[in-house]
């Protein structure tokens, strides 16, 4: 074990219960115990371990800051309530939030004192945020926006949402888009949360927005680069996605390996899967490598539909080879529902195989 390693091994065993290994399934709904290790993490420097001390980070170089990542997914370490606060919003305050936003919002949504949606889905649109039609239009020291966003998590239980609006209607799909940055307290924010299948899956949010008015100042980044925003702040969840759906795959397999009941056939999936395991893997780490040399990492545009989709096969194959018994057990149903939703948050499938299409394979864009 590295150094590193090492030493977060020893941050984990002094802020984690000592029963926590064998009891992560119990723990994993201990609010009290998440809010405290996201603060914990924080304050020690390991929440974002290659962020500068004082964010979060401790200035670790992006393989010591993957290998810290990883071996908290493998310990299963309390996962953050405001998971896009930490993997999206605040990479995207620290590239272009001036330094009055910054000051005023990067701490709080680090720490977790301050919880965060995303504006950017909307009704029709889906992931496709270049065909958006919310509008923001600047009317003296404001900006006025009028439209709808939807599947915006945690919405409800939020202060705070990068709302994406279309500021120049003339320019082409991906150009004339903004970032602003809403306080959802605002008079005519409308938020209704939507019924979720189990109590697992965070909140998913409509929110409704009438002639809101968000001051100018609360621009994030330049105006009409709105695209480059996205682009750039959810850059930094890439590898957290890919870990993740790794991990679910491992996590999904690891009781078969040692079950001894599977038959033939059942043996043959668990080695497919076991090998797109490894596939994900291999290809996650290749494109950590690729970007640490200055290249273009374009794996990952493939890593996520397929590490989601293979997550999905790898919990549904968990549930079959239960027989029975995995429509009464808990944990299997709760895994299980929790990976329907990997082929949507972060992109969806449908949408990444367009971009496969045109960024990977230079196809023509179809519409």
């Amino acid at each position: 074990m590295s150094d590193v390693l090492a030493e977060y091994a020893a941050f984990l065993a002094g802020v984690l219960p000592d029963d926590y290994a064998e009891r992560v399934d119990h723990y994993r709904h201990d609010d009290r115990l998440r809010t405290d290790f996201q603060v914990a993490q924080f304050e020690a420097g390991w929440l974002v371990p290659d962020w500068e001390p004082g964010l979060g980070g401790r200035s670790l170089a992006p393989g010591d800051a993957l290998s810290v990542r990883i071996e908290g997914a493998r310990r299963r370490v309390p996962r953050l309530h405001n998971v896009q606060g930490v993997g999206v919003v605040a990479p995207g305050l620290r590239r272009f939030g001036t330094p009055q936003q910054q000051d005023r919002l990067l701490r709080p949504v680090l720490r977790g004192d301050e919880w965060w949606a995303l504006g950017m889905s909307e009704p029709g649109s889906g992931s496709d945020l270049a065909s958006m039609r919310t509008q923001a239009w600047r009317e003296g020291a404001d900006f006025v926006v009028t439209g709808a966003k939807i599947w915006t998590t945690q919405a409800h239980q939020s202060r705070w949402a990068t709302l994406y609006a279309r500021t120049d209607p003339d320019a082409r799909r991906h150009a004339g888009i903004s970032c602003l940055i809403l306080d959802l307290h605002s008079p005519g924010v409308d938020i209704r949360p939507i019924p979720r299948a189990a109590d697992s899956v965070d909140a998913f949010c409509e929110v409704f927005l009438d002639e809101v008015r968000i001051p100018a100042e609360g621009l994030l980044g330049p105006l009409n680069e709105g695209w480059r925003v996205a682009s750039e702040s959810l850059e930094h969840e890439r590898d957290m996605i890919w870990v993740g759906n790794w991990l679910e795959i491992e996590q999904a397999v690891d009781p078969l390996l040692r079950s001894g009941t599977l038959d033939d056939e059942q043996l043959t999936g668990l080695g497919r899967l076991l090998a797109d395991s490894e596939a994900i893997r291999f290809t996650g780490l290749r494109s950590v490598f690729e970007r640490m040399a200055g290249r273009e990492a374009p794996e990952f545009l493939v890593l996520k539909a397929f590490g989601s989709e293979t997550a999905q096969r790898a919990t549904r194959f968990a549930m079959e080879a239960a027989g029975p018994d995995g429509l009464t057990d808990p944990q299997l149903i709760e895994d299980r529902i929790e990976s329907l939703g990997a082929t949507i948050y972060g992109g969806t499938s449908e949408i990444q195989r367009d971009i496969i299409g045109e960024r990977v394979l230079g196809l023509p864009r179809n519409r």
